[in-house]
């Protein structure tokens, strides 16, 4: 489908929301996710289309991606991406994928964020604070520095409190430091046989905290994952 680019904002320094318009309403579940297109002048080996999680809420009459930018040597697709002018026009894919709250509302979960990651869990929070929902969710969001620390607001507005893990912290971080590890997950939050632990974030971390948890004692059908390609591990 097409869909009109709106506008864009920051989140932080190097993170960016982008808002779009669809022709019609889409119907969509909150953490799912699209495939994006924008055609442009030469793009480089990585091409001229991405796979985003809508950071959005069903709820919204504007569809979001939230991205994150290399300091330097970008690629062509995030240069185009940055430089849309209000008006154009891109492809997006319908929204698909599993990255989704479960059917039974008394479910146990345990998120966990690792950067970019936290943008299908925005999109959760964002519709469990329109629609009043409430679940058993314990957060936790793993970052680089204070400054990536993004959607504290939402996360409020939901009731959701985060544990907040920093890999490079100023003196002045008060809170967790270092990185996401199994043992930090069970230990914040002992899981039981019916929790779910659902895990966003860059590949190679996704992957590793999934081995280790299982490692750990945890199901593999207790795991959900969201892997995002192109982002270094925290």
């Amino acid at each position: 489908m097409r869909v009109t680019f709106d506008h864009s904002q920051a989140e932080a320094g190097n993170i960016w929301t982008f808002f779009f318009k669809p022709a019609k309403p889409i119907q969509y579940t909150a953490g799912q996710y699209i495939e994006l297109t924008i055609d442009h002048d030469q793009p480089d080996d990585r091409g001229d289309h991405r796979w985003f999680t809508l950071s959005s809420s069903p709820n919204e009459s504007l569809l979001s991606i939230t991205t994150k930018f290399a300091a330097k040597d970008g690629s062509s697709f995030k240069t185009a991406l940055k430089q849309l002018v209000s008006g154009t026009e891109v492809v997006m894919s319908d929204p698909m994928g599993d990255f989704v709250l479960p059917k039974l509302v008394q479910t146990p979960l345990i998120f966990v964020a690792g950067g970019i990651g936290i943008t299908p869990f925005h999109s959760i929070f964002s519709w469990l604070a329109e629609t009043h929902e409430t679940r058993p969710i314990r957060f936790i969001y793993g970052v680089n520095n204070e400054d990536e620390i993004i959607f504290q607001t939402t996360m409020a507005k939901a009731g959701v409190h985060a544990t907040i893990v920093v890999s490079q912290p100023t003196d002045a971080w008060g809170g967790e430091r270092g990185k996401i590890t199994a043992e930090l997950v069970l230990g914040l939050q002992p899981p039981t046989d019916d929790s779910l632990i659902y895990i966003s974030g860059p590949e190679a971390m996704v992957m590793s905290l999934a081995k280790d948890l299982r490692k750990s004692g945890i199901e593999r059908r207790q795991i959900v994952s969201d892997e995002f390609t192109g982002y270094s591990a925290l």
